[in-house]
């Protein structure tokens, strides 16, 4: 019998064997990505970000916020944050009751790495409980069968929309890298999602030309 697939246990195995969080990490992708947070970070006057997959770090170490908790499954890749960035407060995701409320909520490229339905419930079901201003997700927002075991596209949206209808997405900026099968490792099949509460609204930087 096959072992079913346990997304937090991939991922913490990964990191132990030294692994990163991927290549969306990394280069140009990165770079995009801490452009467009820092910006709605400024441009939103947040105070608190909670990072729902914070992974390696990288990113993190190209953000501004005032004040950051990371949160991730593997507890290996935590004590490597807490050490790079003493500054900051790390938390296992099981730990998420911990988390005082942020005005803005992260997830980067998590969604799409959730494969068991209840585990993708369970995290888009704390993701929004503790935002209390903005949700800002970079996914894909499609439903497909991948050939990497760690990955499974979903329509989150239609989520989103069912379950959370306090939240609207008010921007979904186009993603200047759109995915191109010949450099998987330069672009990317997601792309940002950013969710107010209510009637809010949110200010996203204007791109570079």
């Amino acid at each position: 019998m096959n072992t079913p697939f346990r997304s937090a246990e991939y991922w913490d195995a990964r990191y132990r064997a030294g692994g990163t969080s991927g290549v969306g990490w990394y280069g140009r992708l990165v770079a995009d990505k801490a452009a467009v947070i820092n910006g709605v970070i400024a441009l939103n006057n947040i105070g608190h970000v909670a990072d729902f997959g914070c992974g390696d770090g990288n990113l993190l170490s190209l953000l501004h916020p005032p004040a950051y908790t990371g949160l991730d499954v593997s507890g290996t890749v935590l004590d490597r944050c807490r050490q790079r960035f003493p500054q900051h407060t790390f938390l296992l995701l099981a730990q998420a009751a911990a988390l005082r409320p942020a005005a803005l909520c992260l997830s980067v490229d998590v969604i799409f790495h959730l494969i068991e339905p209840d585990v993708f419930a369970a995290y888009m079901e704390a993701l929004f409980a503790y935002a209390t201003q903005l949700v800002l997700i970079y996914a894909s927002n499609f439903d497909r069968n991948w050939p990497a075991p760690h990955v499974r596209h979903r329509r989150f949206t239609d989520h989103v929309a069912r379950h959370f209808p306090d939240w609207r997405l008010c921007a979904h900026p186009p993603n200047p890298y759109p995915f191109d099968p010949a450099r998987p490792d330069e672009t990317s099949f997601a792309d940002f999602f950013v969710y107010a509460r209510g009637g809010a609204g949110c200010v996203l930087p204007v791109p570079a030309p």
